[in-house]
């Protein structure tokens, strides 16, 4: 199970902690100081490593020369009656693009294959089912 901690530090600066790891997370500047990235890149980045490593995984386990996986995430908003492919008629659709740049000595059946595995990693499969976020509140007062 996947376990961080998210602290406020200063403005709107966010230490994440994990085990063994730290990043700051922060707004760009004007909204905050522009130290970190912001929860929109860090959502694209948990994303974007999670394809890149499943790739690399799969064409180790496959024995292909895949020397080296590219990707270009993007987020943004579009209106639903702007989205040709939308199922949602009204409202504001998220949309994430992926554009997915192999290298190394592949054949056509590959890429073809590889370009599929991209779409599976667990990442993706975590947002695409909706998660649940199941919130617990606590107010601890602390007198200074």
């Amino acid at each position: 199970m996947a376990k961080i901690h998210a602290t406020s530090v200063e403005n709107l600066q966010v230490l994440i902690r994990s085990e063994e790891h730290a990043i700051l997370a922060d707004e760009p500047q004007g909204i905050g100081d522009g130290l970190g990235p912001d929860p929109y890149e860090l959502l694209l980045a948990a994303l974007g490593s999670c394809t890149v490593m499943t790739l690399q995984l799969y064409a180790r386990r496959k024995g292909w020369a895949l020397r080296k996986v590219d990707l270009e995430l993007s987020h943004g908003r579009v209106h639903a009656k702007d989205c040709e492919d939308c199922e949602q008629n009204d409202g504001i659709v998220e949309r994430i693009e992926v554009r997915l740049r192999l290298e190394g000595d592949l054949d056509a059946q590959q890429r073809e294959r590889l370009a599929d595995i991209a779409t599976r990693c667990p990442v993706r499969k975590t947002l695409a089912a909706g998660p649940h976020v199941i919130d617990t509140v606590v107010v601890d007062t602390v007198i200074v």
